[in-house]
């Protein structure tokens, strides 16, 4: 699976970077470094509704610091469980 997560100025400043890092930590509390490639993109266009992030294909925006953890559990944890 991959997550692009959108570091371009807008995101930046909303907290990407602060996304990344929790991202990361989930990927490897629930050991799943070998299923799931996080990567950091440049702008995906949707800088009004950042941090945008593409994760599966999928676009998901209005991604924040404080709601990092239920879109990792919505959008890459429970997938990869099916």
């Amino acid at each position: 699976m991959d997550v692009n997560i959108c570091v371009g100025s807008s995101c930046h400043l909303k907290g990407s970077y602060n996304i990344i890092h929790v991202f990361q930590e989930l990927i490897n509390q629930y050991h799943l470094e070998d299923q799931v490639e996080l990567k950091a993109s440049f702008c995906l266009g949707h800088c009004t509704d950042g941090v945008s992030t593409i994760i599966n294909g999928e676009l998901v925006d209005h991604v924040s610091p404080e709601n990092a953890v239920e879109i990792f559990h919505k959008y890459v944890l429970e997938p990869l469980q099916k």
